[in-house]
């Protein structure tokens, strides 16, 4: 049996070489870091598109190390994160999974809303959630160890989830957690005026109806506008759109299909622009 594994210089493809832009809310560099240095793993929490990946992706360009994200899915199998047997002509070969790949290599591996990953699949990580930092390969029957570079990110949004889709304690518990929400109005406008191409001041009456529509959750609303759709309306208007039309196709359409809270969205959008 062969075993094809990506080269030193493969592994290169995955290191973040142009800095993110990133905004730092509170102390979550510095706690990222110290984690990073004192071998723990990161548990991110907060809303849908509050910029959990961003700051993942800005973390391991100011570490230096390779970034390999996971988008995790309910099919997500133990197999397709730590590796597989196929086929190739007359021969069968190992071929190393996006886990196994970052373990190997010392990258950081992230795990983008993980419990929408098979409970199964997830109890794959423990062992590297531990002293113990090894990743056990059952289909080789070896061990892999963890070298000192190796950091294991998990994300997920604990507001949406269901029951049936909560981590458990057994997991939440191997984890250090960094919380976080939307940023705050200013500093929200700022992120949306960079990463939109708007001014400033158009910038502000989108955080503004997105602060009015989160105030909404709870009243039929299930998610508040995230940061994310203010930063795709604000990019909609730098290419010429009206701001109200394209606020509404981004903020008001995406979150519900319920027509009264699109209607009072409406009203929100056109009472701020």
């Amino acid at each position: 049996m062969a075993e094809r594994v990506l080269t030193e210089r493969a592994i290169e493809e995955y290191r973040i070489t142009d800095e993110p832009f990133y905004l730092p809310v509170g102390n979550e560099t510095e706690l990222f870091e110290a984690a990073y240095h004192a071998r723990l793993p990161v548990m991110l929490k907060g809303p849908t598109g509050c910029g959990k990946t961003r700051f993942v992706e800005y973390m391991a360009w100011r570490l230096n190390r390779p970034l390999i994200t996971v988008a995790c899915h309910e099919d997500l199998s133990a197999t397709d994160l730590v590796g597989r047997f196929l086929l190739e002509g007359e021969e069968t070969v190992w071929h190393d999974g996006p886990l196994t790949t970052a373990v190997r290599y010392g990258a950081i591996c992230y795990l983008d809303e993980v419990v929408e990953a098979r409970k199964d699949t997830v109890v794959i990580i423990h062992p590297l959630t531990d002293h113990r930092r090894r990743l056990p390969i059952e289909k080789r029957g070896t061990l892999l160890e963890a070298p000192p570079e190796f950091m294991l990110v998990v994300s997920y949004n604990p507001g949406y989830q269901s029951i049936l889709k909560d981590l458990k304690q057994s997991t939440r518990q191997r984890f250090v957690s960094i919380e976080f929400d939307y940023p705050p109005p200013e500093l929200e406008a700022e992120i949306v005026a960079r990463e939109g191409g708007i001014s400033l001041e158009m910038a502000r009456d989108l955080v503004l109806i997105g602060q009015k529509v989160r105030n909404l959750r709870g009243h039929g609303l299930e998610e508040g506008v995230s940061t994310r759709l203010l930063i795709y309306a604000a990019q909609l208007i730098a290419r010429g759109i009206a701001p109200i039309a394209a606020a509404e196709v981004a903020l008001a359409f995406p979150i519900t299909d319920d027509r009264d809270l699109q209607r009072s969205i409406r009203e929100i959008i056109t009472t701020v622009i």
